[in-house]
């Protein structure tokens, strides 16, 4: 009697582990970076290759930081709502990544530049410091060049009214000076 207790403890424990890991939202990958400054880097960019923007650059307002390559399906489906986004005043920084500088800006020409500057990192090693897995990710940072947010897929109109939105919101308030 007493050898089978271990194992039914053990398939119990097992049982118990996958059943959690079925409640997961895969989307939701954590992130190491949310509550550090974004990671360091000095990056051309598409519309200029010879223009270098580093990330102290885009300090002193929150920006979506958004990753996306041309030969990215999922970033087609965003795109729309990036553009929209950015013709309602949000800061949407582009990081393309590891693709040929005439098929994004062919996908810029046919869908519009939601982007107030496009970093590119052909040889994808800014994306690892980024922590990014697969395209497009997104990230939320504040005036001072925190993380605060990670959205992984694209980003559809309820993940931005529920979640990002209000987080931009709050954003913007910590920035206005205080009464007194």
């Amino acid at each position: 009697m007493k050898r089978f207790i271990l194992p039914v403890v053990f398939l119990g424990g097992l049982v118990t582990l996958l059943a959690a890991g079925l409640g997961l939202n895969p989307r939701e990958v954590p992130s190491p970076l949310i509550g550090k400054p974004v990671p360091p880097f000095a990056l051309p960019t598409l519309n200029a290759p010879d223009r270098q923007v580093g990330h102290t650059e885009l300090k002193g307002q929150p920006y979506l930081f958004n990753v996306w390559a041309s030969w990215c399906p999922t970033c087609y489906q965003e795109h729309e709502l990036l553009v929209e986004l950015s013709q309602r005043g949000v800061n949407v920084v582009g990081l393309n990544i590891e693709d040929k500088r005439e098929d994004a800006l062919k996908m810029l020409a046919r869908g519009g530049n939601p982007y107030s500057v496009v970093l590119v990192d052909a040889d994808g090693r800014s994306r690892i410091d980024w922590g990014v897995i697969a395209t497009p990710e997104t990230f939320v940072v504040d005036a001072q060049g925190i993380i605060r947010h990670k959205h992984t897929g694209a980003i559809t109109w309820k993940d931005w009214q529920e979640t990002i939105a209000p987080l931009f919101e709050q954003l913007y308030r910590e920035m206005e000076p205080a009464n007194g």
